[in-house]
């Protein structure tokens, strides 16, 4: 498992922007993947974006898609949710996820809580109307 600090999180308006920030703990990630979840008071924990971290090919939930970009730095020490446009059902404690090994199917998988290993404290973000 690894460490993993999130930061950036506050408080915004509808239609306002945010970026969150990931650091990998004292070390560079050589793993498979890194990733963004979701949680509201009363919900599941939901998929929000990954990232793998070799090609940096990445994946997006539909709810997010064209208002949400995730991205890495050349260091790979750290990851990156740039969030625009941000709605009220964006409010939620976001937390960033990591996972070493490599995975079939990582559309479909890559999207499960339960394929993710390492997980940071999370960061709150809420959004006003």
């Amino acid at each position: 498992q690894v460490e993993l600090v999130e930061s950036g999180g506050g408080l915004v308006q509808a239609g306002g922007s945010l970026s969150l920030s990931c650091a990998v703990s004292g070390r560079t990630f050589s793993g498979y993947a890194m990733g963004w979840f979701r949680q509201a008071p009363g919900k599941e924990r939901e998929f929000v974006a990954a990232i793998r971290w070799s090609d940096r090919f990445t994946y997006y939930a539909d709810s997010v898609k064209g208002r949400f970009a995730i991205s890495r730095d050349s260091a790979k020490t750290t990851m990156f949710l740039q969030m625009n446009s941000l709605e009220p059902e964006d409010s939620a404690l976001y937390y960033c996820s990591a996972r070493e090994g490599r995975i079939a199917s990582p559309g479909y998988y890559l999207r499960q809580p339960s394929q993710w290993y390492s997980w940071g404290q999370g960061t709150q973000v809420t959004v006003s109307s």
